[in-house]
């Protein structure tokens, strides 16, 4: 073959393959076109998707119809009920707790009555029912050895006898006991005196406290704590034994207060504190109430007064590290500061003896409790009480009728 035909033969081939080359990037270009397309177009419809997605969830949230929120609103409510189920609950067991506590309290203070051979032992051996039984109030007179036509004048009075006091207890739940302790030399004739006395009436509670005039806050003490552990009760109440008291009265002056647990109840008053010695209530520690010529804090006047259950068995609880001051009534209120009670200042726990309490009950506003204030009680109280419950006294109805 000659060299010009193979020169023509290989510009033919070298022309084909220049097409076939061009072809072939056209085809690569085509099928990259392709490809590229449905990479880019996948995306693009999934991210429009999620906005569309992402738009209803907001829609959801703002028209508040998303049942999913329902369930969290659901859910919290749920939350909100177990937590003040739960509020409720801790309340509960306190309540039990502080109840157990004073049981506890009450239990020790007749254990170690009963241990040290104290003359109440006897009191605090009391039958089963009796333990059981709730009382609206204990009455407790303050009584002293020297009080012999005291007593006896209360006793024609406004203390029921016999069965009419055993009546008064079951029927009304109201206790009502003279309360004295011992004298310097146990045993001697002013202890047999009263044994005597109360082996007669049965109406005497003997404290282990010996019997003195400077020893008045020790008393009380002792008789909350005796009385809370001797009987359970809705009050607990102090009055002396030259005091005139119309019991229906009492009763259903404090059966108001039955729903607050810690309730102190008297005619409230702020005396200045005495410095000066040899005076009738001289404070010993009148110091301690800042500058001479002070006040005393505001406290229940000491002829009659009347706690709830909760703050006597306090005083049994702490009797030992409550501090005593000179004079009685402002020891009790000395007790109190600090605790969240309620003093009640009722004035009828504090009227005049006629006519100041006549006038008020023919006015239908009855007295509980008469004195003289110029006396600290009815003026010659044994030989006195008797007109003052003529003239002032509620009447033997009016008791047996009440309900508290």
């Amino acid at each position: 073959m000659s060299w010009k035909s193979r020169g023509a033969e290989s510009a033919s081939k070298s022309a084909v393959s220049r097409k076939r080359t061009i072809l072939f990037c056209i085809g690569c270009f085509c099928a990259g076109m392709l490809f590229s397309d449905r990479m880019w177009s996948v995306p693009e419809i999934k991210g429009i998707a999620r906005t569309a997605r992402h738009e209803e969830e907001t829609l959801q949230l703002v028209s508040g119809c998303d049942p999913t929120i329902k369930d969290v609103e659901h859910e919290q409510k749920d939350v909100y009920g177990e937590v003040s189920k739960t509020h409720h609950a801790i309340h509960t067991l306190d309540k039990k707790i502080s109840n157990l506590e004073m049981e506890l309290a009450a239990a020790r203070a007749a254990q170690e009555s009963i241990l040290n051979g104290s003359p109440i032992a006897e009191n605090l051996k009391i039958p089963e029912t009796r333990k059981k039984r709730k009382y609206l109030m204990v009455v407790g007179i303050n009584t002293a050895f020297s009080s012999r036509k005291r007593r006896d004048s209360v006793r024609a009075t406004w203390m029921p006898q016999g069965d009419k006091r055993k009546n008064l207890e079951e029927e009304k739940g109201i206790i009502i006991r003279f309360v004295i302790g011992h004298s310097a030399t146990s045993g001697g004739i002013l202890d047999r005196a009263v044994e005597a006395e109360d082996k007669k009436h049965g109406d005497i509670l003997r404290l282990d406290h010996v019997e003195g005039y400077l020893e008045l806050s020790a008393k009380t003490k002792i008789f909350f704590a005796t009385a809370v552990a001797s009987w359970d009760a809705d009050f607990y109440v102090k009055v002396d034994d030259d005091v005139h008291v119309n019991i229906g009265t009492l009763g259903a002056t404090l059966a108001r207060h039955r729903s607050n647990p810690r309730v102190y109840i008297g005619c409230m008053k702020s005396g200045p504190v005495l410095a000066r010695k040899g005076v009738r209530y001289h404070e010993p520690e009148y110091w301690k109430f800042g500058e001479e010529g002070n006040k005393y804090f505001r406290h229940a006047t000491g002829q009659l007064y009347a706690i709830s259950k909760d703050l006597a068995t306090y005083i049994s609880i702490n009797q030992h590290v409550l501090h005593k001051y000179a004079n009685e009534d402002v020891s009790l209120g000395s007790w109190f500061i600090g605790l969240d009670v309620e003093q009640i200042d009722d004035r009828r726990l504090c009227c005049g003896t006629p006519p100041d309490c006549e006038w008020k009950a023919q006015a239908g506003n009855v007295c509980v409790a008469s004195f003289d204030w110029t006396c600290s009680g009815i003026c010659k109280s044994s030989e006195r009480i008797k007109e003052v419950h003529r003239r002032c006294g509620e009447g033997e109805n009016a008791l047996w009728n009440a309900v508290f």
